[in-house]
């Protein structure tokens, strides 16, 4: 969430930031609506203020024997009893409607951030390894996991419907074997802490990362209110949700390797073949928290640390920093990386990483104290993909086919393969 007394001073420069970003001025409608709350705040606190002083006017006046006063002074207190409420009530609506205003808001871009409408915009920041070279055709993921026969779209489909897959044997192995490298990895190489943390919560954490109000659609909902997490972030996010941190521990590194799920609104006809896109997939998600100071090198360590993963397994990839078009709602600047896939001849996203400064500190009140200083800072964040354990096993498949159809083992998923060292087709 935006910062009101920022927008106030800031006018000008808060509708520029939002048109980079494609979307219309708003200052002015913000402004009014705060106009509204402050004069109502302002209302309530006077009429306080008058009951206080006439309480102490009637003990004054029936001092004084002046009996007249005192019952002037009472029936002006029983009116300021009977309207206050009404009053009350007005300033939560008018707090509500200007918090309401400000929650669908997208975060403000940082000033290096690439101005452009979409994808098309984005800017290559570094590109690392080769594409492979091979003397055979290279094959999608879908069609080398159904050949060998540990990939089952039909049976998936039976059981849940569109956008989810089976995979059996082996190759499930090899899922749980990205899964448990890259949480290793992060753990005992990059300083992260391990979290496990539930996959249902409440309103007010998905509000707190910004997935509510705006982004309701996108995700699925349990009977009794709960939902389902599209992500790690949430929770991971929301464990400093409402304290208050000293600022000497931070920052604060969290991961976790968990199902994320999504209900893919809006990608009707997109990615319809295989698991790039899916309802229910793992992820190894990275979340920082840190102070203001330290925010933007904290995004550089992070997304060098999803990078790793991939120069690990020997994948060509890619990273992009985004355009303001392309950005996620709650970050001021993003990296995506993109793993190349040979099976479409194009490279596409496996680790999303993002700075949000304080917008979801904001959001969940989570502040931290700097030594000697009596006012409190709201947190700033960051979180990224450290990467998706799904297209990262697309891209294992695709980029170790051999001739034959069969799958080479990367050499640092060895130790998790239980000795296999290829995957092949099944008996």
């Amino acid at each position: 969430m935006l910062d009101i007394k920022w927008i106030r001073e800031n006018e000008a420069a808060f509708d520029a930031a939002l048109a980079k970003r494609g979307a219309e001025p708003m200052a002015a409608t913000l402004l009014a609506l705060d106009d509204t709350r402050r004069a109502v705040i302002q209302k309530l606190q006077d009429m306080q203020s008058r009951r206080n002083s006439a309480s102490k006017e009637i003990g004054a006046a029936m001092a004084q024997k002046n009996p007249e006063l005192a019952e002037k002074l009472k029936a002006e207190m029983a009116e300021l009893k009977e309207t206050m409420p009404a009053t009350e009530q007005q300033e939560r609506e008018a707090v509500a409607a200007l918090d309401d205003a400000l929650s669908r808001l997208p975060n403000i871009p940082l000033d290096d951030v690439p101005v452009g409408k979409d994808e098309h915009d984005n800017v290559v920041k570094r590109t690392v390894g080769e594409k492979p070279r091979w003397n055979h055709s290279a094959r999608e993921h879908f069609e080398i996991g159904e050949a060998l026969g540990y990939m089952d779209f039909e049976r998936a489909s039976k059981l849940s419907g569109a956008r989810f897959t089976v995979l059996t044997g082996p190759l499930a192995r090899l899922e749980r074997a990205l899964g448990q490298f890259m949480i290793d990895m992060h753990t005992g190489e990059h300083g992260y802490t391990e979290v496990s943390s539930p996959l249902m919560v409440r309103d007010e954490a998905m509000y707190g990362t910004g997935q509510l109000p705006k982004f309701a659609e996108d995700l699925f909902r349990t009977t009794d209110g709960r939902w389902l997490i599209p992500t790690a972030e949430v929770t991971l996010t929301n464990l400093v949700s409402a304290e208050t941190l000293e600022q000497e521990k931070l920052p604060l590194r969290f991961t976790a390797l968990t199902p994320s799920f999504r209900s893919e609104a809006g990608s009707a006809g997109r990615d319809t073949r295989g698991m790039l896109r899916q309802h229910q997939f793992w992820k190894c998600e990275l979340v920082s928290i840190t102070d203001q100071e330290s925010s933007i090198a904290e995004h550089e360590r992070m997304t060098e640390c999803a990078e790793n993963v991939l120069k690990r397994l020997g994948l060509h990839f890619r990273t992009m920093t985004l355009c303001t078009g392309d950005m996620g709602f709650g970050a001021r600047k993003t990296y995506d990386i993109e793993v190349w896939l040979p099976g479409q001849d194009a490279y596409r996203e496996i680790s999303s990483c993002s700075v949000c400064g304080d917008f979801q500190g904001r959001r969940m009140n989570a502040r931290y104290r700097v030594k000697d200083e009596k006012a409190l800072k709201f947190v700033h964040t960051l979180n990224g993909s450290g990467v998706a354990v799904g297209r990262c096993l697309i891209a294992v498949m695709e980029n170790y086919l051999n001739e034959d159809g069969s799958i080479s083992i990367p050499d640092a998923l060895l130790p998790y393969m239980g000795g296999l060292t290829k995957l092949e087709r099944a008996a």
